[in-house]
């Protein structure tokens, strides 16, 4: 069993759902983004998403743009990504990269499995990868231990589901909503039947994130998925804040509360 294996078996055990939480590596500096980092885990998270800053995010929603922009004007590189997630999984929790696929050709695809793996990471979070060109991909992550995290989405077709679902390892990750990421008021109603289609197919774990910014919604996802994943709400803790230190704050805060949702009974 992998790492992520391994945490979802636990949570099952204490029939609750996952908390997964992102931000981005380097912002709005490398030695801050590890701060805030520790401050989310602190505050509950049990699974951490560490994003690469990209210059053309496609799917990211303007609160995860501006966090970007703001890591690649400071000089965020691939390679500070790897340290992030050394201190990461320095704090006992699995660790997994977003980003799109493009980074990841440039840096080479053996290369950057081999330095994901020896940082500690768990697994990569690939938005813009199918299955059936992630061969390469494939390969690279059996050879270095790598889970391979997969979006599906309520437009995909079954046979498209299906596949992709069997190429998933660690869980698969079920956007419930169509469209760019950004918290919402109110969580998709197309949430369940996404996680009911994965699970007419397999039993891993399914993930639902894409609009959650609290623990009642945190909640609500918790009920009927395997983990709540949520990103735009915590970026935007340390966007809001005057300083550093109320952001930290504001993080830690925001990650007891979603904790608190998902243990909810």
């Amino acid at each position: 069993m992998t790492v992520i294996d391994e945490l979802f078996a636990r949570t099952r055990s204490e029939n609750r759902a996952a908390l997964v939480g992102y931000l981005p590596s380097g912002f709005p500096t490398k030695e801050q983004s590890i701060r805030a980092i520790r401050a989310m885990v602190e505050g509950g998270v049990d699974l951490v998403e560490i994003g690469l800053p990209y210059s053309d995010p496609v799917m990211d929603g303007p609160v995860i743009q501006a966090a970007a922009e703001q890591a690649l004007a400071a000089g965020a590189r691939t390679n500070d990504v790897f340290d992030v997630v050394e201190a990461t999984a320095a704090t006992g929790v699995p660790t997994v990269v977003m980003t799109y696929w493009n980074p990841v050709e440039r840096h080479g695809v053996e290369r950057f499995a081999a330095d994901l793996a020896a940082a500690g990471g768990s697994g990569l979070i690939t938005p813009d990868l199918i299955p059936d060109e992630a061969g390469e991909w494939i390969d690279a992550s059996a050879a270095h231990d790598l889970d391979r995290v997969f979006l599906v989405a309520p437009s995909s077709t079954d046979e498209r589901l299906a596949m992709t679902v069997e190429a998933a390892s660690g869980f698969v990750y079920a956007t419930a909503v169509m469209g760019v990421t950004g918290a919402r008021e109110q969580t998709s109603s197309l949430g369940e039947q996404l996680v009911a289609r994965v699970r007419a197919v397999s039993d891993k774990p399914v993930g639902v994130g894409l609009g959650v910014s609290n623990g009642t919604q945190a909640h609500e996802i918790a009920a009927y998925a395997d983990a709540v994943i949520v990103g735009s709400a915590l970026v935007r803790c340390l966007l809001d804040a005057p300083d550093e230190a109320a952001g930290i704050d504001a993080i830690r805060a925001l990650a007891n509360d979603l904790r608190a949702g998902v243990e909810r009974s």
